[in-house]
């Protein structure tokens, strides 16, 4: 029946080239792989994918992308196409079709992967290319208009399904006319672009990536390690600066590596519990992951000092530098936690990075280097979240609390009735969320982590460190953040539903009754991001799940990470769940310290080797009760994660 679609399709004069046939006959290729005929599946396959592959990179973020279920197609068809291809792996039939199969799945599992953070940066990678200010202005304003169209046309959606009871007929029809003209005006300044600036589609929507493009890209040191995570089984590649890449499929399917991840984590987002009862690290599950991922690809990157990973799926919100490479045996000790220095980490073999895409290392390895000139340092911690806050550090009275960020969800948030109470709340958002950020507690150490890391990069406190009243909206976006190379934010990360009316990821800073501007709603939101502009080296996001996007199993780093590389950021440091305060403290002033002290060292050899010193050497000093501890549990020295540009 398959080949009886895709032969009706051609019969009716119907190009190969068409999506639709190219899909088809991508259905047609599956079938005669489940039957038995790899030599006609591979020739199929082979072109098919080429046409879903071109569609998918200059349609996949669009309106012409053509939603879930045509998503979920073209998934099903390429993780078909993988595993013939895997199966065939060095096999006489690929030879003879002159085919590789882990470049040909390398280029393939970039794409089917997918990724909006991915997006993100290319875009900002392709506003830095042109010379000319006047070009990359352009390329903003084109990208500014197809972030407004998403933003309105996801609302739209969502007005449209609701019940017919809670549909709202003036504000559809005023949306659809908002749209049709944010549309015109898109379109104008696409129009434009492809006249001023014609490699700007390639560039925002690269071709697939292809293995000796990655190992050019790479440095001497490095190695990049791809991981693809689908329904039945798992593949993996370790590309190194020169030689052959090392490619393996696994037995883990998506349902395995969800599972083994949550196990993982329920002994890293322990809650508010004593340190005498936080649960034990799982050291088997650790070495069971890294077994099955990254040891049968040792090959490709045991010589390396850096280790690029771009995860997938649930593996995203795992760090990497938290496997153990063999077997670990370790003996009780005397001060608590201390028997995990015994542990054969990863990151004491390497530094790691995270990426979102392989293509993503492309785009940050040819932007230009930034211009000389900038300010070396800007921050902002220690919000306060109520007038009753506010007074009492007036007093110098302050709760302090060991995890940034717990319990938001289960405190504040109360849900919304309708999509029409959502609709309401989004205009007045500052209404609608300001109470809730009562309930936030106050961060006390995250001043003096502010004015730590400011000391050691030598900032201008005056002008440089907004604590406490100061850090609010108002001077997030009065246009400082252009000309700074490190930008941080040292504050609760809320995601949807955190708050009553909170439709978006979003940074907690000072409410509007504390700062006396009613204008703002003391919540830095992603779609706020989205419009400031930053030529940063780093972006410091020191709160509680920065790494987290729009909900359980979105995709790692995306949410505040996708935006803050949209706006501008090479290079972000998140985190992966509710930090302990002072341990996160101690990691980021000791890593700009060390990056101080060491021009040399990359950004991600900086990380490593203040992850390490926390782990061996680094002493608690704890008023909070738990005595006798170290921070050697990956709960202290894991929880950030380097992404983007782990380079110098």
């Amino acid at each position: 029946m398959l080949e009886s679609i895709y032969r009706k399709r051609l019969s009716d004069g119907l190009p190969q080239t068409e999506y639709f046939t190219a899909e088809s006959r991508g259905f047609y290729a599956m079938a005669l792989a489940a039957d038995g005929q790899p030599e006609k599946a591979l020739s199929e396959f082979h072109g098919a994918v080429a046409v879903l592959l071109d569609d998918a990179r200059r349609n996949g973020g669009s309106e012409q992308g053509g939603g879930v279920a045509r998503q979920i197609r073209l998934v099903w068809i390429l993780e078909s196409y993988m595993k013939l291809l895997a199966g065939l792996h060095d096999s006489p039939l690929l030879k003879t079709a002159g085919i590789d199969a882990a470049a040909e799945a390398f280029r393939i599992a970039d794409v089917a992967r997918g990724s909006a953070v991915q997006r993100a940066l290319a875009e900002s990678a392709a506003r830095a290319t042109p010379s000319d200010p006047a070009l990359a202005d352009l390329a903003r304003r084109e990208q500014d208009a197809q972030q407004r169209f998403g933003t309105l046309s996801d609302l739209l959606n969502r007005l449209l399904s609701a019940p017919p009871e809670q549909q709202l007929p003036k504000i559809i029809a005023e949306l659809r006319r908002d749209i049709e003209t944010l549309r015109v005006e898109r379109d104008k300044l696409k129009l434009e672009l492809a006249q001023r600036f014609p490699d700007y589609a390639d560039l925002i929507a690269p071709k697939p990536t292809t293995i000796s493009q990655a190992q050019a890209a790479l440095a001497a040191d490095e190695a990049l390690i791809s991981i693809y995570v689908g329904a039945e089984r798992s593949y993996v590649w370790a590309v190194p600066k020169t030689g052959r890449a090392a490619f393996a499929e696994v037995t883990l399917t998506d349902a395995d590596a969800a599972r083994q991840v949550a196990h993982l984590r329920k002994a890293l987002d322990v809650g508010e519990v004593a340190f005498e009862d936080m649960p034990r690290f799982d050291l088997a599950q650790s070495h069971e992951l890294y077994r099955k991922l990254l040891q049968p690809v040792e090959t490709g990157w045991r010589e390396a000092k850096n280790l690029i990973v771009v995860p997938h799926k649930a593996l995203g919100q795992l760090p990497f530098a938290l496997l153990t490479t063999a077997p670990a045996v370790t003996t009780p000790t005397a001060s608590l936690f201390a028997e995990y220095r015994q542990a054969p980490w990863l990151i004491r073999r390497a530094a790691v990075t995270q990426l979102p895409s392989v293509s993503t290392l492309l785009a940050l390895r040819r932007m230009p280097a930034p211009k000389p000139g900038r300010t070396e340092f800007i921050g902002f911690g220690d919000p306060l979240f109520s007038t009753k806050m506010a007074l009492a550090a007036n007093d110098g009275t302050t709760t302090r609390r060991r995890l940034r960020n717990l319990g938001i969800g289960s405190v504040v948030a109360a849900p919304m009735a309708t999509v029409a109470d959502a609709l309401v709340a989004m205009p007045t958002v500052a209404v609608a969320n300001s109470a809730g950020l009562a309930q936030l507690a106050r961060l006390p150490d995250t001043a003096e982590e502010i004015i730590s890391i400011a000391h050691v990069l030598k900032a201008d406190a005056a002008n440089d460190v907004f604590l406490g009243r100061v850090a609010s909206e108002k001077n997030v976006k009065s246009g400082q953040l252009d000309n700074r190379r490190i930008v941080m934010f040292a504050t609760h990360g809320l995601v949807p539903g955190d708050l009553n009316g909170l439709t978006q990821p979003a940074l907690a800073l000072s409410a509007p009754e504390v700062t006396g501007n009613a204008s703002e709603d003391g919540l830095l939101t992603m779609e706020e991001v989205l419009g400031l502009k930053l030529n940063a080296d780093w972006v410091v996001l020191s709160a509680c799940n920065t790494a987290a996007g729009e909900g359980a199993g979105s995709e790692a780093v995306s949410g505040l990470g996708k935006a803050f590389f949209f706006a501008g950021a090479r290079t972000l440091l998140v985190s992966n769940w509710p930090v302990e305060t002072v341990s996160a403290r101690l990691l980021t002033t000791k890593l700009f310290e060390h990056q101080s002290a060491n021009p040399t060292a990359t950004r991600a050899e900086a990380l490593r080797a203040t992850m390490l010193n926390l782990m061996d050497k680094a002493v608690p000093s704890d008023t909070l009760g738990s005595k006798g501890y170290t921070y050697a549990h990956p709960m202290f020295w894991a929880p950030f994660s380097l992404v983007g540009d782990g380079g110098k």
